[in-house]
């Protein structure tokens, strides 16, 4: 009876030294990984800590749950109580059969969650590299992916994990996968819009294809972005109507405001003026834009000036443009008409009008 005893307490403690072991191997490789990864910012690096230590945890209650289940085991196949009614043994091979199994996917589902938000997190982080940091806009574009795939991966997660101790437990998941199956087909055809609009949007997001504030033109509507959502985009136009586009319905998209833009201009002179001399005359407006303290720090590149645009009526159109910031194209091509009509007025070189 004494070996018994001995040899049921050196079970129980070996199973908690190798779960001691695993835990420490397993903190060791977790922050080996860590120190090899690309951490963005210490914003990144505070985030993917905190994931790191969720994961570690999550990996320690698996390994000492499971050391503890073993233990429980070992003692009731040792304790001998031959009570019909109650049999510890039969409870026994059913933790030892499904008990360590059922703690096994609980702890698993859990431990994979933890290590998907983990790679989420440090993903979300990694991609805000490639954008300027005080970018707000971004980071909340990158918040609410992040948050899509969280969630996506926890509910996939979650139903497997469900799915399978349903069988452990021994019912029948059968009629549960049909009948999600026939509710998913169901909810598929009955809102498939929805689905459109929802997969369009992710990718609008992910592509970073426009953002709040830039200038537009969807589906020939033009107008300033006010709201980017999963399902909808928000536009309002040269008249103050808001436009609102479902994103699965959006078939063209122009953004008129990244990265730069063009103030194009179009002036319509006589056919008896002489076009060399109009040309210098706005290149020497475009110069005296480029050095004006108010707008040279908007413009990018010298005027251009493309050339005749075309012959119509009598006139002669000439059309030039300046590169320019973002969203300034408006009010810098109209100080460019303004200019250049009246220095052209000045030097007797009148626009044609009809």
């Amino acid at each position: 009876m004494v070996d018994v005893n001995f040899t049921t307490i050196g079970a129980i403690v070996l199973a908690f030294v190798l779960a001691a072991v695993t835990v420490r191997a397993a903190r060791s490789l977790i922050h080996r990984f860590l120190d090899a990864l690309d951490i963005v910012s210490p914003d990144n690096r505070t985030a993917v800590q905190a994931r790191a230590k969720q994961l570690t945890g999550a990996l320690t209650l698996l390994a000492y749950g499971l050391a503890a289940l073993a233990s429980v085991s070992v003692v009731l196949s040792r304790v001998g109580i031959g009570d019909p009614r109650w049999d510890p043994r039969a409870i026994g091979r059913w933790l030892t059969e499904h008990g360590v199994n059922l703690i096994v996917i609980v702890a698993g589902a859990y431990v994979v969650v933890r290590a998907a938000n983990l790679a989420i997190e440090h993903l979300q982080y990694k991609v805000g590299r490639h954008h300027i940091q005080s970018d707000l806009e971004w980071q909340r574009r990158a918040s609410t992916l992040g948050g899509i795939l969280t969630s996506a991966v926890s509910v996939g997660v979650a139903f497997v994990a469900i799915l399978m101790v349903l069988r452990e437990l021994a019912i029948d998941v059968l009629p549960i996968l049909t009948g999600a199956g026939i509710a998913g087909l169901a909810i598929g055809f009955g809102a498939q819009n929805l689905v459109r609009d929802v997969i369009s949007g992710f990718f609008l997001i992910l592509e970073d294809q426009v953002r709040i504030g830039d200038l537009a033109r969807i589906n020939g509507v033009t107008g300033s972005v006010e709201q980017i959502n999963l399902r909808t985009i928000v536009l309002r136009d040269g008249e103050g109507a808001v436009q609102v586009f479902p994103n699965g319905t959006i078939t063209a998209l122009a953004n008129l405001s990244k990265h730069f833009a063009y103030a194009l201009v179009e002036l319509r002179v006589a056919y008896s003026e002489n076009l060399d001399r109009v040309m210098g005359t706005l290149r020497e407006v475009g110069t005296s834009m480029e050095r004006d303290a108010a707008w040279g720090p908007l413009i990018m590149a010298p005027l251009d000036i493309l050339g005749v645009e075309s012959l119509d009526g009598g006139a002669a159109t000439l059309r030039v443009r300046f590169k320019v910031l973002p969203l300034n194209q408006a009010k810098v091509a109209n100080e460019l008409r303004k200019r250049a009509l009246a220095t052209l007025v000045g030097r007797g070189i009148r626009p044609y009008a009809v």
